[in-house]
Protein backbone atom coordinates (compact mmCIF):
# COMPACT_ATOMS: atom_id res chain seq x y z
CA UNK A 1 0.00 0.00 0.00
CA UNK A 2 1.34 3.56 -0.90
CA UNK A 3 1.88 6.32 1.24
CA UNK A 4 -0.23 9.76 1.23
CA UNK A 5 1.34 13.34 1.63
CA UNK A 6 0.00 16.68 1.57
CA UNK A 7 3.14 18.03 1.52
CA UNK A 8 5.48 15.38 -0.43
CA UNK A 9 4.83 14.29 -3.99
CA UNK A 10 6.72 12.60 -6.92
CA UNK A 11 7.39 14.36 -9.74
CA UNK A 12 8.20 12.69 -13.19
CA UNK A 13 9.16 14.70 -16.19
CA UNK A 14 8.94 12.50 -19.06
CA UNK A 15 9.42 13.14 -22.88
CA UNK A 16 9.17 10.06 -25.58
CA UNK A 17 9.64 7.34 -23.28
CA UNK A 18 6.71 5.16 -24.87
CA UNK A 19 4.91 2.43 -22.68
CA UNK A 20 7.94 2.42 -19.89
CA UNK A 21 6.22 5.08 -18.53
CA UNK A 22 3.79 3.16 -17.60
CA UNK A 23 5.11 1.12 -15.66
CA UNK A 24 7.22 3.41 -13.90
CA UNK A 25 4.52 5.37 -12.47
CA UNK A 26 2.98 2.21 -11.58
CA UNK A 27 5.68 1.26 -9.34
CA UNK A 28 6.36 4.84 -8.06
CA UNK A 29 2.25 4.94 -6.92
CA UNK A 30 3.11 1.63 -5.14
CA UNK A 31 4.96 3.08 -2.87
CA UNK A 32 3.64 7.07 -2.58
CA UNK A 33 1.44 9.51 -3.41
CA UNK A 34 0.43 11.87 -5.52
CA UNK A 35 2.60 11.01 -8.31
CA UNK A 36 2.75 13.93 -10.76
CA UNK A 37 4.03 13.14 -14.51
CA UNK A 38 4.75 16.18 -16.36
CA UNK A 39 4.52 15.11 -20.21
CA UNK A 40 6.94 17.08 -22.01
CA UNK A 41 5.79 17.22 -25.31
CA UNK A 42 5.82 13.64 -26.33
CA UNK A 43 4.70 12.66 -29.18
CA UNK A 44 5.09 8.55 -28.70
CA UNK A 45 1.26 8.47 -27.48
CA UNK A 46 2.14 8.01 -23.88
CA UNK A 47 0.62 11.25 -22.82
CA UNK A 48 -2.55 9.64 -24.31
CA UNK A 49 -1.81 6.98 -22.63
CA UNK A 50 -1.30 8.68 -19.25
CA UNK A 51 -4.09 10.31 -19.38
CA UNK A 52 -6.21 7.16 -19.29
CA UNK A 53 -4.16 5.90 -16.79
CA UNK A 54 -4.83 9.19 -14.56
CA UNK A 55 -8.81 8.36 -15.04
CA UNK A 56 -8.61 5.46 -12.73
CA UNK A 57 -6.00 6.91 -9.93
CA UNK A 58 -6.93 10.04 -8.38
CA UNK A 59 -2.92 9.73 -6.87
CA UNK A 60 -2.10 10.53 -10.31
CA UNK A 61 -1.97 13.74 -12.22
CA UNK A 62 -0.63 14.07 -15.65
CA UNK A 63 0.22 17.73 -16.97
CA UNK A 64 1.06 17.80 -20.52
CA UNK A 65 3.07 20.48 -22.27
CA UNK A 66 2.40 21.15 -25.61
CA UNK A 67 6.07 21.10 -27.13
CA UNK A 68 9.28 19.70 -25.86
CA UNK A 69 11.08 22.36 -23.78
CA UNK A 70 13.60 20.08 -21.74
CA UNK A 71 14.04 18.71 -18.62
CA UNK A 72 14.53 21.58 -16.07
CA UNK A 73 11.47 23.34 -18.06
CA UNK A 74 9.85 20.49 -17.25
CA UNK A 75 10.46 20.08 -13.44
CA UNK A 76 9.85 23.77 -12.89
CA UNK A 77 6.10 23.56 -14.69
CA UNK A 78 5.70 20.94 -12.09
CA UNK A 79 7.39 22.88 -9.17
CA UNK A 80 4.78 26.19 -10.23
CA UNK A 81 1.91 23.61 -9.86
CA UNK A 82 2.92 22.43 -6.86
CA UNK A 83 3.52 25.27 -5.04
CA UNK A 84 0.16 26.48 -6.07
CA UNK A 85 -1.32 23.43 -4.85
CA UNK A 86 0.82 23.45 -1.38
CA UNK A 87 3.21 21.14 -1.78
CA UNK A 88 6.74 22.09 0.22
CA UNK A 89 8.55 18.84 -1.24
CA UNK A 90 9.10 17.29 -4.44
CA UNK A 91 11.00 13.88 -5.41
CA UNK A 92 12.03 13.71 -8.58
CA UNK A 93 12.62 10.75 -10.49
CA UNK A 94 13.24 9.68 -14.38
CA UNK A 95 10.92 8.16 -16.37
CA UNK A 96 12.74 5.62 -17.96
CA UNK A 97 13.01 3.28 -14.83
CA UNK A 98 16.84 3.81 -13.91
CA UNK A 99 15.80 5.11 -10.64
CA UNK A 100 14.31 2.38 -8.12
CA UNK A 101 10.58 3.02 -6.92
CA UNK A 102 11.81 0.68 -3.89
CA UNK A 103 13.70 4.04 -2.50
CA UNK A 104 11.33 6.38 -2.43
CA UNK A 105 9.98 6.27 0.92
CA UNK A 106 13.78 6.37 2.25
CA UNK A 107 13.92 9.18 0.28
CA UNK A 108 10.87 10.84 1.89
CA UNK A 109 11.17 10.02 5.10
CA UNK A 110 14.54 11.63 5.40
CA UNK A 111 13.59 14.72 3.54
CA UNK A 112 10.36 14.51 6.19
CA UNK A 113 13.27 14.51 8.55
CA UNK A 114 15.24 17.24 7.50
CA UNK A 115 12.76 19.42 5.80
CA UNK A 116 15.21 22.30 4.95
CA UNK A 117 17.65 19.72 3.24
CA UNK A 118 17.77 18.58 -0.08
CA UNK A 119 17.93 14.58 -0.46
CA UNK A 120 20.57 13.51 -2.89
CA UNK A 121 20.46 10.28 -4.68
CA UNK A 122 24.07 9.05 -4.92
CA UNK A 123 24.24 6.54 -7.53
CA UNK A 124 25.08 2.66 -7.08
CA UNK A 125 25.95 1.41 -10.95
CA UNK A 126 25.98 -2.00 -11.70
CA UNK A 127 27.14 -4.49 -15.01
CA UNK A 128 24.74 -2.36 -17.10
CA UNK A 129 26.28 1.18 -16.25
CA UNK A 130 28.41 2.58 -19.60
CA UNK A 131 31.66 3.50 -18.44
CA UNK A 132 31.96 6.18 -20.94
CA UNK A 133 29.00 7.68 -18.42
CA UNK A 134 30.38 6.50 -15.25
CA UNK A 135 33.96 8.29 -16.29
CA UNK A 136 32.01 11.76 -17.91
CA UNK A 137 29.76 12.24 -14.59
CA UNK A 138 33.08 11.60 -12.06
CA UNK A 139 34.19 14.90 -14.15
CA UNK A 140 31.05 16.77 -13.33
CA UNK A 141 31.11 15.69 -9.58
CA UNK A 142 34.82 17.00 -9.51
CA UNK A 143 33.38 20.70 -11.06
CA UNK A 144 30.48 20.95 -8.87
CA UNK A 145 32.51 20.47 -5.80
CA UNK A 146 34.77 23.00 -6.44
CA UNK A 147 32.09 25.29 -7.08
CA UNK A 148 31.11 24.97 -3.93
CA UNK A 149 33.85 24.45 -2.25
CA UNK A 150 33.36 20.62 -1.20
CA UNK A 151 29.68 21.26 0.30
CA UNK A 152 29.19 17.95 0.57
CA UNK A 153 27.25 16.75 -3.29
CA UNK A 154 27.74 13.29 -3.46
CA UNK A 155 26.74 13.18 -6.94
CA UNK A 156 25.21 16.36 -9.12
CA UNK A 157 24.17 14.72 -11.81
CA UNK A 158 21.82 11.75 -10.69
CA UNK A 159 17.90 12.64 -11.03
CA UNK A 160 16.75 10.75 -7.78
CA UNK A 161 16.49 13.63 -5.32
CA UNK A 162 13.99 15.46 -3.19
CA UNK A 163 14.16 19.37 -3.22
CA UNK A 164 12.50 21.92 -1.19
CA UNK A 165 10.04 24.08 -3.03
CA UNK A 166 10.32 27.21 -1.97
CA UNK A 167 14.24 28.30 -2.41
CA UNK A 168 14.71 25.70 -6.37
CA UNK A 169 11.75 27.85 -7.32
CA UNK A 170 13.41 31.11 -6.37
CA UNK A 171 16.55 29.69 -7.94
CA UNK A 172 14.73 28.56 -11.41
CA UNK A 173 12.66 32.21 -11.46
CA UNK A 174 15.29 34.16 -11.49
CA UNK A 175 17.56 32.53 -14.29
CA UNK A 176 16.80 31.47 -17.62
CA UNK A 177 19.61 28.47 -17.46
CA UNK A 178 18.84 25.21 -15.67
CA UNK A 179 15.92 24.13 -18.23
CA UNK A 180 17.72 21.75 -19.94
CA UNK A 181 20.07 18.66 -19.66
CA UNK A 182 22.07 20.79 -17.34
CA UNK A 183 18.97 21.20 -14.49
CA UNK A 184 20.08 18.74 -12.11
CA UNK A 185 23.99 19.57 -12.00
CA UNK A 186 23.10 23.05 -11.85
CA UNK A 187 20.32 23.07 -9.28
CA UNK A 188 22.20 21.10 -6.40
CA UNK A 189 25.26 24.17 -6.98
CA UNK A 190 23.28 26.90 -6.64
CA UNK A 191 21.01 24.92 -3.78
CA UNK A 192 24.56 25.11 -2.26
CA UNK A 193 25.80 28.76 -2.70
CA UNK A 194 21.94 29.35 -0.82
CA UNK A 195 23.27 27.66 1.41
CA UNK A 196 20.27 24.56 1.90
CA UNK A 197 21.84 21.33 3.79
CA UNK A 198 22.70 18.48 1.86
CA UNK A 199 22.17 14.52 2.69
CA UNK A 200 23.41 12.43 0.34
CA UNK A 201 21.45 8.89 0.25
CA UNK A 202 23.01 5.75 -2.03
CA UNK A 203 20.16 4.06 -4.37
CA UNK A 204 20.82 1.76 -7.36
CA UNK A 205 20.51 2.78 -11.10
CA UNK A 206 20.00 0.47 -13.77
CA UNK A 207 20.51 1.16 -17.48
CA UNK A 208 17.53 -0.57 -19.25
CA UNK A 209 18.12 -2.33 -22.49
CA UNK A 210 16.14 -1.06 -25.84
CA UNK A 211 14.54 -4.33 -25.37
CA UNK A 212 13.97 -4.23 -22.02
CA UNK A 213 12.07 -0.67 -22.57
CA UNK A 214 15.21 1.25 -21.92
CA UNK A 215 15.01 4.62 -23.40
CA UNK A 216 17.70 7.53 -23.53
CA UNK A 217 18.10 11.50 -25.06
CA UNK A 218 21.09 11.66 -23.91
CA UNK A 219 23.61 13.12 -26.73
CA UNK A 220 27.48 12.58 -26.23
CA UNK A 221 28.39 15.28 -27.44
CA UNK A 222 25.68 17.69 -27.84
CA UNK A 223 25.00 17.34 -23.82
CA UNK A 224 28.79 17.18 -22.55
CA UNK A 225 28.51 20.81 -24.63
CA UNK A 226 25.95 21.88 -22.32
CA UNK A 227 27.47 20.62 -19.24
CA UNK A 228 30.49 22.27 -20.06
CA UNK A 229 29.03 25.87 -20.90
CA UNK A 230 27.47 25.08 -17.66
CA UNK A 231 30.38 24.94 -15.33
CA UNK A 232 32.16 27.49 -17.16
CA UNK A 233 29.28 29.78 -15.75
CA UNK A 234 29.51 28.20 -12.48
CA UNK A 235 32.84 28.91 -12.17
CA UNK A 236 32.35 32.24 -12.78
CA UNK A 237 29.47 32.69 -10.62
CA UNK A 238 31.09 30.69 -8.00
CA UNK A 239 34.07 33.40 -8.02
CA UNK A 240 31.75 36.22 -7.33
CA UNK A 241 30.54 34.19 -4.23
CA UNK A 242 33.90 33.12 -3.24
CA UNK A 243 34.08 35.01 -0.10
CA UNK A 244 31.53 34.30 1.46
CA UNK A 245 31.45 30.36 0.44
CA UNK A 246 34.72 31.15 2.36
CA UNK A 247 33.47 32.16 5.33
CA UNK A 248 30.52 29.89 5.51
CA UNK A 249 32.92 26.94 4.94
CA UNK A 250 35.37 28.42 8.07
CA UNK A 251 32.34 28.88 10.30
CA UNK A 252 31.25 25.30 9.59
CA UNK A 253 34.41 24.43 10.88
CA UNK A 254 34.24 25.94 13.61
CA UNK A 255 31.58 24.27 14.78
Amino acid sequence: MSTTSSTHLILIPSFNTGLRVLDTVSEARNQWGPVWVVVDGSTDGSAEALLEMQKTDDGLRVLVLPRNRGKGAAVYYGLRQAAIHGFTHVLTMDADGQHPAASVREFMRASQDTPEAMILGKPVFDETAPQIRVRGRRISNWWANLETLWYGIGDSLFGLRVYPVEPLLRIMSSTRWMRRFDFDAEAVVRLAWEGVPVRNMNAPVVYLKPDEGGVSHFRYVRDNALLAWMHTRLMFGFLLRLPRLVSRMLSRRRR
